[in-house]
C-alpha cells in the first residue's frame, strides 16, 4: 500500500488544520494508521492512531482533547483534525499504515511497515 500525506501548511496558534492520509494499492479500511511527528532536532514521536474503523483509538498525552483521527474507508482516507494548534504542533507529520499491528504496539512507529512522505505543519504563536 502506498500512502500520500498532505494537509500541512501554515497557522495561527488556536487554529485548525485537517490532515489526509490517502492510500493506493490496498483497501485499507482494516490496516491500523497511525500519526506521528518530528520536529527540528527532536525523535519522532507519536501522536495518534486508529487500528480501523469503528476500532480502538489512542491518543498521545498531548493530543487528547485537541486532534482526532476519523476515517473515510469509502475515499481510502484517514485524517488527522487538529484543533487549538499550538506552536509545539509545529513538525513534520507521518502517517503509517499495518495491518499486523495489536492494540498494544499503536504507539510503536516501528511496528508500521509502510510511510507516507510527511507534511509540514507550522504553527505561528
Amino acid at each position: 500500500v502506498q500512502l500520500q500525506a498532505s494537509g500541512g501548511g501554515l497557522v495561527q496558534a488556536g487554529g485548525s488544520l485537517r490532515l489526509s492520509c490517502a492510500a493506493s494499492g490496498r483497501t485499507f479500511s482494516r490496516y491500523a494508521v497511525g500519526w506521528f511527528r518530528q520536529a527540528p532536532g527532536k525523535e519522532r514521536e507519536f501522536v495518534a492512531a486508529n487500528r480501523w474503523s469503528g476500532g480502538t483509538t489512542v491518543y498521545a498525552d498531548s493530543a487528547k482533547g485537541r486532534f482526532m483521527i476519523p476515517r473515510d474507508n469509502a475515499r481510502n482516507t484517514v485524517y488527522l483534525q487538529m484543533n487549538s494548534l499550538k506552536p509545539e504542533d509545529t513538525a513534520v507529520y507521518y502517517c503509517a499504515a499495518d495491518p499486523r499491528i495489536i492494540v498494544g504496539t499503536m504507539r510503536v512507529g516501528h511496528e508500521y511497515d509502510y510511510w507516507g512522505q510527511g507534511t509540514l505543519v507550522t504553527v505561528s504563536s
